[in-house]
């Protein structure tokens, strides 16, 4: 039976963000735990079997094999004494090898249950993994009506659907009255695929095809599309739309980024993002190791590809700490190029002046 973590125990989703809620495997603030030769060789075995059973990619997952015993038969291993140690040398031999930043291998000092894979978490689990969702405000870190009515959303990251579309709702609903709208992935390491699909589902204005889970399990697809209701106010599809990113966006937020680039309904202003489309689960490997596992791929029905190991393009590329600046600019000049009153002309322009730009800063792609 193949072990998965209660999602209680470890925030996953179909395109996770390896950053949870609160404390889990992988975390600096763990005590370290003493390896002997017996437990690496157990550790690395098991780690080796489960890439061979999940990995989205098969041939890949033999590379990987190949890679960890040639490194093990050399005594590469050998003189890793500290659990920290092993996880993280473990997480780059892994990425090294597939090119793929999803794959991470994290300790945990207390130990890690073990559950079936359709198993639910605990009353107390599900409680505590609320609490700590809710203690982040479900990712929605900042809602503000910037001047000239510009909204932003900044979002640190996607909580899973269930638990954060009221606070989603509640955020878009502010917004939907402004005049075009900057959200910032910036700081976003990703989350739940189906918050993404949520929140492009407010920008929309019918069921739009986003793309499709391509599973290694069964052959499955699974199609993603939006939602033809949203709680809450929609914001519509007539009104501009920027996405900030950085090199740190990554995952489910690049997932948004990227469907809304190729459906032209956003314009990405910032850096190219961190470049993982593979989606997957936390797979339990012993009672104090994990591994993130992909099992899938997203596959674009526009581009017929994704953004795996070379991430999201920006359509106008800026410096991260640049880019709100770059796009309020943007914005208010495609204003200004259709105001015609004086006095607003002014205004906007010297608002442009106040952000440094001449209404379309950065090298456009």
């Amino acid at each position: 039976m193949k072990r998965f973590l209660a999602k209680a125990t470890l925030a996953v989703a179909a395109l996770a963000c390896l950053a949870a809620f609160r404390p889990m495997p992988g975390s600096a603030d763990q005590a370290d735990m003493q390896m002997t030769a017996a437990g690496r060789q157990q550790l690395i075995d098991v780690l080796i079997r489960e890439i061979n059973d999940s990995y989205v990619f098969p041939e890949t997952a033999r590379k990987v094999e190949a890679t960890l015993r040639a490194r093990q038969q050399r005594g590469a291993y050998d003189g890793i004494t500290s659990a920290h140690r092993l996880s993280e040398v473990l997480t780059r031999d892994l990425q090294a090898t597939a090119n793929d930043r999803h794959l991470n291998v994290m300790y945990s000092e207390e130990p890690l249950a073990e559950y079936a894979p359709d198993a639910g978490p605990s009353p107390e689990e599900a409680a505590s993994r609320l609490a700590a969702l809710r203690s982040r405000n479900f990712g929605v870190d900042k809602v503000e009506r910037l001047p000239f009515n510009i909204g932003y959303l900044e979002l640190t990251a996607f909580a899973p659907a269930r638990d954060a579309a009221d606070t989603l709702a509640a955020a878009m609903t502010m917004l939907a009255h402004t005049d075009a709208l900057i959200i910032d992935l910036r700081g976003n390491g990703g989350g739940d695929a189906a918050t993404s699909a949520l929140l492009a589902s407010y920008l929309l204005d019918k069921p739009t095809h986003l793309g499709d889970f391509h599973l290694r399990k069964d052959n499955r697809i699974e199609p993603r599309w939006t939602s033809d209701t949203v709680p809450g106010l929609r914001y519509g599809q007539q009104k501009e739309v920027y996405v900030l990113t950085s090199r740190d966006t990554f995952s489910a937020a690049e997932d948004f980024a990227y469907a809304l680039r190729n459906l032209k309904r956003a314009t990405i202003v910032g850096e190219t993002t961190g470049g993982g489309a593979n989606g997957g689960d936390v797979l339990r490997l012993t009672p104090h190791f994990a591994v993130f596992v992909p099992l899938s791929r997203m596959i674009s029905p526009i581009t017929k590809t994704n953004w795996e190991g070379v991430g999201v393009t920006p359509d106008v590329a800026v410096g991260a700490d640049d880019a709100l600046r770059v796009a309020q600019a943007a914005i208010l000049g495609k204003m200004a190029a259709s105001e015609r009153d004086p006095a607003a002309l002014g205004r906007l322009k010297d608002r442009i002046a106040e952000l440094g730009g001449k209404g379309a800063a950065g090298a456009c792609r």
